[in-house]
């Protein structure tokens, strides 16, 4: 029997998670927008999270966001997805002279209780091995901010290393809220793609979170990866939203 379609809370409530799980190095409440600034080549640690907005004056927020980031010496960028607030966000945007500079898609599937696979190790922490298979398969831009990110992912979580021969193959990790989950840092050795190790590391985060009580697990994906994607849905993922990340020109 297929899953239910996600609601819009829960799109909203993968969305809050996405952001949380992944935590900017420098934040500001502007209007209810969550403005980011970390640093480095990640879209989403240096773009305004839109998923509430209690403001007035739409142009009068953007205004103040461009500012800070004028401040800081970065280009403006700012999220958006189909439940952004105000809905126009992205006319306005463009309007303003931004363009899309990344597209990814939000995944998700229904938790089912499971045994971690036996070839994948389950840590509090990321060791070296966890480290050098994810920081190794970024961008070279993105791997000091990231390191630093990671040091600050709120709890619950757990990191997950798949292994062969006792050696780190591919990576993930997990950050639990309430009755969603979200998965992080999937990343695999080039000369170790399509040897299981993904897909094991998939079903243990799966495992992982439905033990601690999660009935959603959720990810995003980038929108060109088409291999990525395949990936996740034959591990039963659908997608139910997408996220545009705009930049000021």
């Amino acid at each position: 029997m297929p899953s239910p379609p996600a609601t819009a809370e829960d799109i909203r409530a993968i969305e809050r998670l996405h952001v949380r799980a992944w935590p900017a190095l420098e934040t500001a409440d502007v209007d209810g927008w969550l403005w980011r600034r970390s640093g480095g080549g990640s879209n989403r640690a240096n773009s305004v999270s839109t998923v509430r907005f209690n403001g007035r004056d739409p142009e009068a927020a953007l205004n103040r966001i461009e500012a800070r980031y004028r401040a800081r010496g970065a280009p403006a960028r700012v999220g958006t997805y189909e439940l952004s607030e105000p809905p126009d966000l992205p006319q306005r945007l463009a309007a303003r002279g931004y363009r899309n500079d990344e597209t990814t898609v939000t995944m998700m599937k229904p938790v089912a209780p499971h045994a971690i696979p036996v070839d994948v190790a389950m840590t509090d922490a990321p060791d070296d091995g966890w480290r050098e298979v994810y920081l190794g398969a970024i961008t070279e831009n993105r791997r000091v901010v990231n390191a630093r990110i990671l040091a600050s992912i709120p709890r619950p979580c757990a990191f997950f290393a798949g292994l062969r021969n006792g050696h780190v193959i591919s990576t993930g990790l997990g950050v639990a809220d309430g009755g969603f989950a979200a998965i992080e840092c999937m990343a695999t050795r080039a000369e170790a793609r399509r040897q299981g190790g993904a897909q094991a590391v998939l079903a243990a985060i799966e495992a992982w979170a439905a033990a601690q009580g999660v009935r959603i697990l959720a990810l995003q994906a980038v929108a060109a990866n088409a291999a990525a994607i395949a990936l996740y849905r034959g591990a039963g993922f659908a997608p139910v939203a997408t996220n545009r990340f705009w930049v000021k020109a």
